[in-house]
C-alpha cells in the first residue's frame, strides 16, 4: 500500500488517541489476509497486505483478531497460514472458525470465538453452544463472540442475526460483536448482556472515499464477584471515522470530538432504536478513560 510506504506504519494509529493501548484487552474483525501469495480465490473483491502489516495491530494496541469473515480465505489457504504465521510474529491472538482464544487479564480468563454467520442454522448453533461450553470447560469466566454477519450497507440487523444473537446470549456468551455490513447498526441489550451488531468499517483499506466514514469503538468493563460474572457493567460507545479528512479516506481511524462525535452517537442510538429500544445508555459510562476489558 501506498500510504504505508510513504508514511511507515505507525501512521496508521495517530489518530486512536491511544485508546487500545489504555485498555487492557482489545479485539477486531480483521478483513483481510497478511500474505505474499499470488495464487487467489476467483472473486469480485480480494484483500492482502503485506505480512509485516501485522505490526499496525501491535502498535495500535490490539490483542487478538477474529478471523472468521469473508475475505481471509481471499488467497486460499497459504493465504489463510501466512496469516496466522504474521499475527503470531507480533504475538497477536486469532480466533474463528474452529480457532478459539483463551488468555488471562487481570486474574480472569477471557474465551473468544468467532463466526461467518449468514443465516441462523441448527449446525452453526450446535457449533456455537458446544465452542462455549468447551471454553467454560476449560474456566473461561468471560466470553466473547465476533460474528460476520449481515447484510452490506444496510443499518437494521436482520432477522437472521438478531435470532441466532439472541440464542448465543442464551448459550452463555456474555458480549457480541458483529461486523461486515460497513456501516454502523445499533445495539441490543438482552438478559443484561450486550448485542452489537455492527461496528461498521474502521481502518478500511477496501474503499479510497466511501460516503459513510462513521464507525465507533465499543467497550466494556466487566465486574467479578468471587470469581463469576457479575450483573454491574459499564460500556463506553466512542465515536470514530474512518478518516482524518472527510474528503478521502486516507486509512487513518480518527477519535471524534463535538458535533461531530454526537452526530454519529445520534446515529447509533437512533439505530438501537429500530432493534429494541436503547437502554444500554443506562450502563454508560461517559469518562473518556478506557476502561478495565474492552
Amino acid at each position: 500500500m501506498k500510504a504505508a510506504a510513504d508514511n511507515g506504519l505507525p501512521y496508521f494509529v495517530k489518530g486512536l488517541d491511544n485508546i487500545f493501548k489504555n485498555d487492557d484487552f482489545t479485539t477486531v474483525n480483521l478483513e483481510t489476509t497478511l500474505t505474499n501469495a499470488t495464487q487467489k480465490a476467483i472473486k469480485t473483491f480480494r484483500f492482502k497486505g503485506d505480512p509485516s502489516y501485522a505490526k499496525i495491530l501491535e502498535l495500535s494496541g490490539i490483542e487478538a483478531v477474529n478471523l472468521a469473515n469473508n475475505h481471509i480465505h481471499d488467497y486460499l489457504d497459504k493465504g489463510y497460514q501466512d496469516t496466522m504465521t504474521s499475527l503470531e510474529k507480533e504475538n497477536i491472538g486469532e480466533f474463528g472458525y474452529d480457532h478459539k482464544y483463551m488468555t488471562t487479564v487481570k486474574d480472569t480468563k477471557i474465551g473468544a470465538l468467532g463466526y461467518e454467520g449468514w443465516s441462523d442454522t441448527t449446525e452453526l448453533r450446535n457449533q456455537v453452544e458446544q465452542d462455549i461450553k468447551e471454553l467454560r470447560a476449560q474456566g473461561a469466566q468471560i466470553i466473547l463472540v465476533h460474528y460476520h454477519w449481515g447484510s452490506e450497507r444496510h443499518y437494521v440487523p436482520d432477522r437472521s442475526q438478531k435470532s441466532l444473537a439472541r440464542f448465543t446470549i442464551d448459550s452463555g456468551a456474555d458480549l457480541i460483536l458483529g461486523h461486515h455490513p460497513h456501516d454502523v447498526q445499533g445495539i441490543e441489550e438482552y438478559k443484561g448482556k450486550s448485542i452489537v451488531y455492527s461496528l461498521g468499517n474502521f481502518m478500511f483499506g477496501g474503499n479510497r472515499n466511501p460516503s459513510d466514514k462513521d464507525t465507533f469503538v465499543f467497550q466494556q468493563t466487566f465486574h467479578l464477584k468471587n470469581g463469576a460474572l457479575d450483573e454491574t457493567k459499564e460500556i463506553r460507545v466512542v465515536p470514530f471515522s474512518i478518516s482524518s479528512v472527510s474528503s478521502r479516506n486516507d486509512y487513518q481511524p480518527t477519535l471524534l470530538t463535538g458535533s461531530e462525535r454526537n452526530r454519529v452517537k445520534q446515529k447509533i442510538i437512533d439505530g438501537s432504536n429500530k432493534i429494541n429500544g436503547s437502554n444500554w445508555l443506562v450502563y454508560e459510562k461517559n469518562d473518556q478513560v478506557a476502561e478495565k476489558v474492552n
